[in-house]
């Protein structure tokens, strides 16, 4: 397995390259095959990624005057449950296809198991065997161990990053900016940006200023896209082979936060929707028996979507300039986030 030192690239790339481990095997088991596989394998990771994403957008309902601004280091991390690390493989699924001229079975002959997805850990290792008629050797099977995931290897979290920007327009109206400065490494790039209006329904009323709490809307969108080159480490012949990533989300949230001079506090309930597509592209050369082969050009595409409602509740430290906010959400996977803000307003 690839490290990465730093985290959020490490998220991606883990969660994308664990697909690849075995390809030659897997695609050989058929096309259809290892796209259901990692369809599977791959949802739990996307979807946990697509809540981390969305962490952080807000640290009070009370948008900035007119030139008021803040600039924000913001680090989120979507925790993982037992349920998200692993799914039940049922092999009648793999043998579905009338026209496959080969049967996938269990080693151990189990009809069904419970396999790790791209966040758990196959603790022992779990084989496949592929049965096919070679036309001159006959009879032959071959094994395949499934892949595990990233198991303990990030303590059971998915984190994001972002440098993030807001600056208070008028009549409550706050627009707000994230992003990741692109990130290219040897196999794997990536970037990320995000834009949100948040609107604060309380200044409209005549009585603002005298009012204890804040109450605002927000809609936000965030965007990931990420490139990795399993050309050197697929183990299969062939040009240009690749994952390409493309993760896209929404987040509508209903905040409402305390107006106190020094610590505040804040909640609000959100609805997050988002899909994420990967695509296995290039060119693999498959073996089939030590005599046959196959070219398959762009494989396959998997894809997830979420569409979950969250809580949200956190904390501010407001010390002149200097800002310091931590937050919680509880949805379908749970996150959180930690931020430190510099701003005038």
């Amino acid at each position: 397995m690839k490290k990465l030192t730093l985290l959020m690239l490490f998220c991606i790339a883990t969660i994308t390259s664990k697909a690849q481990n075995d390809l030659d095997a897997l695609l050989a088991a058929g096309v259809k095959n290892a796209e259901r596989f990692a369809n599977d394998y791959l949802m739990s990771g996307t979807d946990g990624l697509m809540h981390s994403m969305n962490a952080g957008w807000f640290n009070t309902a009370d948008a900035k005057p007119l030139g008021g601004f803040e600039i924000s280091i913001i680090a989120n991390a979507a925790t993982i449950q037992n349920e998200h690390k692993s799914f039940l493989m049922n092999i009648a699924d793999y043998n579905s296809d009338p026209d496959q001229d080969f049967v996938v079975s269990f080693a151990d002959a189990s009809t069904s198991k419970s396999v790790a997805t791209a966040l758990g850990e196959n603790e022992p290792d779990i084989d496949i065997v592929v049965t096919y008629n070679d036309p001159i050797l006959g009879p032959q099977q071959e094994t395949i161990t499934l892949p595990s995931g990233i198991g303990s290897d990030t303590a059971n979290l998915l984190p994001t990053a972002f440098i993030q920007g807001a600056i208070g327009l008028s009549k409550g109206i706050e627009l707000k900016a994230r992003f990741v400065p692109k990130i290219n490494t040897e196999d794997v790039d990536i970037s990320m940006y995000g834009a949100g209006l948040q609107m604060e329904f309380t200044k409209w009323l005549p009585a603002d200023k005298l009012l204890p709490v804040a109450i605002s809307g927000l809609v936000a969108y965030t965007h990931l896209d990420g490139t990795y080159d399993i050309t050197g480490s697929s183990g299969i012949s062939g040009s240009n082979q690749r994952i390409e990533n493309d993760t896209n989300t929404w987040l509508l949230q209903l905040i409402a936060s305390t107006k106190l001079p020094v610590i505040n506090f804040y909640g609000g309930l959100g609805y997050i929707k988002g899909k994420s597509e990967s695509d296995l592209l290039g060119t693999y050369t498959v073996s089939n028996g030590p005599l046959f082969s196959q070219t398959i050009t762009d494989p396959f595409s998997v894809s997830s979507e979420v569409s979950s409602v969250r809580g949200t509740i956190g904390t501010k430290l407001k010390i002149g300039f200097f800002r310091l906010n931590a937050e919680y959400h509880l949805s379908e996977f749970n996150a959180f986030s930690v931020g430190v803000n510099f701003g005038f307003r």
